[in-house]
Order: C-alpha cells, then sequence, then structure tokens
C-alpha cells in the first residue's frame, strides 16, 4: 500500500512538472514571436518615415590620401551617416584618390567615393584622362560638396593683374601632369594664350611659393579648397595679388568644360581684393546599383546633419544644396534625385 501511494504521489509530482514546462515554454515562444513582430514592425515603420534603412547595409568609402581633404572629411561624414542612419555602416579609407576612386566604384569594390566632377564626367565618358579605361556608365552623383577653386596669384611687383598680363612672364603651372596643371593649361587656353607665350615652370605650389618669395617665379597657379595654407603664408611674407578668372575666359571655358564653376575668392581669404574664378567640385558618388532607399537616406543624413559633418571638418560649411549640381555632368542617383525634389531643387 505504501507503495502504490508513492507511485501515485510521484506520478502527480510529474505530471506537474510537466505542465509548468509547456507552460514555461509557451511563453517563451509568445514573446521571441512578439520580439519578433515588433522589429519587424519597426523596420517597416522606419522605412516608411524614412528614418532609416530596413536591413543593415555595409558602405566602404573611397576616398585619398591620409594626409588630404578627401581622407578627413570623408572619415568625418561616414561618421555622420553611420550615427544619423539607422542600419547603415560607413567606412572610409585612403586611396588613390579621383582617378582610382571612379575604377574602385565601377569595379564594384566600393560603394560610395569622394572624387573631382572633371574625373567622374571623364570617368562616364571615358574620355581625356580616363580614356584608356573606357566609359564607366554606371557612374552617379550624390552631391557636389565644396569647391576646389583655381587659384592665380602674382606677385605685385610683377604687374601682372589680369590673364594677358602672363605673357613673358615666369609662370608655375603646378608639377608636369598634376590635376593644376590640366586646370592651368584649360584656363590658359579658355583666355586665348598657350605655354609659348611665357616662361613655363614645374612645381608644386609649395615650391612655388618659395620660388615667388625668392623672386624666381611672378606667377602660380594652384587649385585646392580655400584657403590654400601654402598662399596664406606666401601672403604673409610677400606682397601679392590675386589675379580674376572671370568674364569671356570664364565663358569660354565653362563652355567648353562644364564641370567647371563660378566662385568668388573673397577678401578675407588672403587679404587682397575680391576675385573672380572659377573650381571644380569635389563630389560624393555611386553607382547606379546602390538602392534608391539607401541614397535617399545618405543625401537626406548629408544634408539635415551638416552641422555635425561641419563641426568634424571645416568643409562641411561649404556644402550649398543651392549649388549640389554645379559643374556635375554626370546624371544623378534617383535616390539622391528624390530628396532634392522634395526639397524643391530641380536638377536637369
Amino acid at each position: 500500500m505504501k507503495h502504490t501511494a508513492m507511485k501515485k504521489l510521484l506520478s502527480l509530482l510529474l505530471i506537474g512538472l510537466l505542465a509548468l514546462s509547456a507552460v514555461a515554454c509557451g511563453q517563451e515562444a509568445d514573446t521571441a514571436a512578439a520580439d519578433t513582430a515588433a522589429a519587424d514592425t519597426a523596420a517597416t515603420d522606419s522605412a516608411a518615415t524614412g528614418e532609416g534603412i530596413a536591413s543593415l547595409q555595409r558602405l566602404l568609402m573611397v576616398t585619398g590620401g591620409d594626409a588630404g581633404t578627401y581622407y578627413s572629411l570623408g572619415g568625418v561624414l561616414a561618421n555622420v551617416l553611420t550615427a544619423n542612419v539607422n542600419n547603415l555602416e560607413v567606412t572610409a579609407t585612403t586611396s588613390g584618390a579621383s582617378a582610382a576612386n571612379a575604377r574602385s566604384l565601377n569595379n564594384g569594390e566600393a560603394e560610395l567615393a569622394i572624387l573631382q566632377n572633371d574625373v567622374l564626367g571623364y570617368a562616364y565618358s571615358g574620355t581625356d584622362s580616363m580614356a584608356e579605361d573606357g566609359a564607366m556608365p554606371k557612374l552617379r552623383a550624390i552631391a557636389g560638396m565644396y569647391p576646389e577653386v583655381i587659384q592665380l596669384v602674382a606677385l605685385e611687383s610683377s604687374n601682372i593683374t589680369s590673364i594677358q598680363d602672363l605673357k613673358g612672364k615666369r609662370v608655375c603651372v603646378g608639377d608636369a601632369g598634376s590635376g593644376s596643371e590640366v586646370n592651368a593649361k584649360q584656363i590658359l587656353e579658355a583666355a586665348g594664350l598657350s605655354y609659348d607665350d611665357f616662361d613655363v615652370q614645374y612645381l608644386s605650389f609649395s615650391d612655388a611659393s618659395t620660388a615667388m618669395q625668392n623672386g624666381t617665379v611672378d606667377a602660380a597657379f594652384a587649385t585646392s579648397a580655400l584657403p590654400n595654407t601654402a598662399i596664406v603664408e606666401l601672403a604673409n611674407t610677400t606682397d601679392i595679388v590675386v589675379v580674376p578668372i572671370g568674364g569671356e575666359t570664364a565663358d569660354a571655358l565653362i563652355a567648353q568644360y562644364p564641370f567647371y564653376a563660378r566662385t568668388t575668392i573673397g577678401a578675407d581669404v588672403y587679404g587682397d581684393a575680391e576675385a573672380e574664378s572659377v573650381a571644380i567640385i569635389a563630389t560624393l558618388a555611386c553607382t547606379e546599383d546602390m538602392d534608391e532607399e539607401v541614397a535617399y537616406q545618405i543625401t537626406k543624413a548629408l544634408f539635415e546633419h551638416q552641422d555635425e559633418l561641419a563641426a568634424g571638418h571645416a568643409r562641411g560649411n561649404d556644402l550649398d544644396i543651392n549649388k549640389v549640381a554645379d559643374g556635375i555632368t554626370v546624371p544623378f542617383h534617383p535616390g539622391a534625385l528624390r530628396y532634392y525634389e522634395e526639397q524643391g531643387i530641380t536638377i536637369e
């Protein structure tokens, strides 16, 4: 009898334990299902309200050399995008700059790139400096970010106040084959001049600055963001003038090379009179393969968190939605266009 009673008691305890286990499992399943549903709802709501991207996207952004503006600005931009777009992680890396970046985009080695708009245009059409690579019609623009201004400075003692005054002078056009030299040659051509009209010097602007201080060079071209450190140092030790690049010269230049954009070098930049000039544009680009929502969110974050970008890098202050397409000759990504249209900006 005792044996039988004990067996019945054990059986009742076992049944009770099994019942409790079943309830616990059911609660865990319900909780997991609820969590999944909540996550799905959050992702759907995020995508619907434009607050993020439905699934995780990891993007690589190629920039430039580790001592250059592209790399330092790209690092800040990557952080801003990652922090402000749900499910987006952007990593900036060094690269060989514009031409190499166009190839990386085209080959699928990177999803984002900062590069000069002229090189972007050449790569898209497979012309000029990118002719050997062939056309890259997949390339798309997201935003023109800041101007890289072509600056022509001269010694005040040289009496050079216009491009025409370069005739017979000693003029540095930049390192042979450099972007600065390409810009200088195109501007001179637009002004009706050639290297035959003056004594050509091939020097980096840093070396040209030293030569101007020594009186062995009269004028020099430089292409960079404002202000150019070497020009600032030169202006602090030598009387210089900023030679305007405007009027008919700018008209002819832009007509032949539409990737140039007009700009102005303010009087406060180098302590000289305000001067008209032209610029090429540092551009954020991708390819047509980028998802439209991803491109939209990147563009939105770029402009709606510009204050964070500017806090991290001075070039962020140059971002201007009203000039976002200046000088850009390739198509914009549909996702970027959607954001601009929402802001009342029409890009043809």
